[in-house]
């Protein structure tokens, strides 16, 4: 019972992805500007989500990203998100984004009165399965000493 106790706590705690240096590269406009709009995440889901709670983006629970808000502005890499699930802490952030030509994703949350230029640390996804009405954004991360993908299923909101 330790043990499981033990593998538990050490799953949850390696289950946080931090953030990484994020270097300016090329854009793919094409993908970029297909993601221009209002969307909202559908589905956040992973191997094991039964058993490990996902902090997602250091910022909350991976679940209380299901539902939430998002905006993405392709002109100047800008845009906005929030978090509204009831019973999950609300949180809204300016956020500064891009496609790369390697088809990932990276976004970096803005603090208030911080420039995009001045935060040196963001996330890192992949694009997946994109169309005109949804796209998946995938990321890798450690859970249990396990590389694990969550994906978060975005949809075109009206």
């Amino acid at each position: 019972m330790k043990k499981l106790l033990l593998v538990s706590l050490l799953a949850f705690f390696a289950a946080c992805k931090t953030p990484a240096p994020v270097a300016a590269t090329s854009v793919d406009r094409k993908s970029q500007v297909a993601i221009k709009g209002n969307w909202t995440i559908a589905s956040v889901t992973y191997a094991g989500s039964d058993m490990f709670k996902i902090t997602s983006f250091d910022l909350a629970d991976s679940k209380c990203f299901e539902g939430s808000t998002w905006k993405f502005i392709s002109n100047n890499d800008s845009g906005e998100m929030a978090l509204t699930q009831a019973n999950c802490t609300s949180f809204a952030s300016k956020i500064k984004w891009y496609v790369n030509k390697d088809g990932q994703f990276v976004l970096k949350f803005l603090a208030e009165g911080v420039k995009a230029k001045k935060m040196q640390q963001g996330y890192i996804l992949n694009v997946a399965d994109q169309t005109a009405e949804s796209f998946k954004l995938i990321d890798n991360i450690n859970i249990g000493g396990k590389m694990t993908n969550i994906v978060y299923q975005f949809n075109k909101s009206n």
